[in-house]
């Protein structure tokens, strides 16, 4: 399914991306595509002066984030970059967490055409990793971090967790069918050729048999990595996240 740009990139975000260290092409993909991270680098890029700033602005917002050395060392990010995401973090929010509001004002200015308001609402989720309603500077560097330079694994064991709604540790084909929709419901109108009502529900019924290996109704963490290893096209389908996150 090709995914139509939502637009333009503006100067500082051109000027933000020259500053990561090269990576290969599918990552550089990501990062241009992902609409949290365009979000961020709405924001001009540090100043030293800025630097300074806001190494003592983390003390006083509302969430101090934990040191950016040791955020450095958890994920996949350089401290150059996570001081870009942070500036971009604090502005957007200067209590230091998002709300599940934030996530979806982000998303219905990048789909505009589609209604992104439910899968904004399973992605917040995804990102809520301790379920407070609430994510945090920690919690969104290291969602990024999996989903933009994780490995394959890392990815995969993400996505299970986005797909498994009430996080009971299994997939039901109403829970992959419910996401499969939200996404379709953002991205549909956006798409060529366009997609078909039933699109979604025959993309479920499809991947779901494949899955569920013993045929017992749910999908669980072991049978998704199989399967969506060993079967090319779920993998090729799998990519679709890295024009939705």
């Amino acid at each position: 399914m090709e995914v139509l740009a939502p637009g333009k990139k503006t100067h500082e975000e051109n000027e933000d991306l020259q500053q990561y260290p090269q990576k290969p092409a599918s990552c550089k993909k990501m990062l241009r595509n992902c609409c949290l991270i365009k979000r961020i680098f709405a924001w001009k890029s540090l100043s030293s002066k800025d630097t300074v700033e806001d190494e003592m602005e983390m003390a006083t917002v509302r969430h101090r984030p934990e040191a950016l050395e040791l955020l450095e060392a958890q994920s996949k990010f350089t401290k150059k970059e996570l001081q870009i995401l942070y500036r971009g973090f604090k502005n957007e929010c200067p209590s230091g967490v998002f709300n599940e509001k934030t996530f979806k004002e982000i998303y219905s200015q990048f789909f505009p055409q589609g209604d992104s308001t439910t899968y904004a609402h399973f992605l917040f989720n995804a990102f809520d990793t301790d379920h407070n309603g609430s994510v945090s500077f920690e919690d969104f560097v290291m969602g990024l971090s999996i989903l933009l330079r994780g490995t394959v694994q890392e990815k995969l064991n993400w996505a299970f967790n986005l797909y498994d709604i009430n996080k009971d540790g299994y997939i039901t084909k109403e829970e992959m069918l419910d996401i499969m929709k939200a996404i379709y419901d953002m991205m549909g109108k956006c798409t060529y050729p366009v997609l078909k009502e039933d699109a979604p529900r025959q993309h479920v019924e499809t991947f779901f048999q494949k899955m569920d290996k013993n045929k017992d109704g749910v999908v669980t963490i072991d049978e998704f990595i199989e399967s969506c290893q060993k079967d090319e096209n779920i993998m090729r389908s799998m990519q679709l996240f890295e024009n939705v996150i």
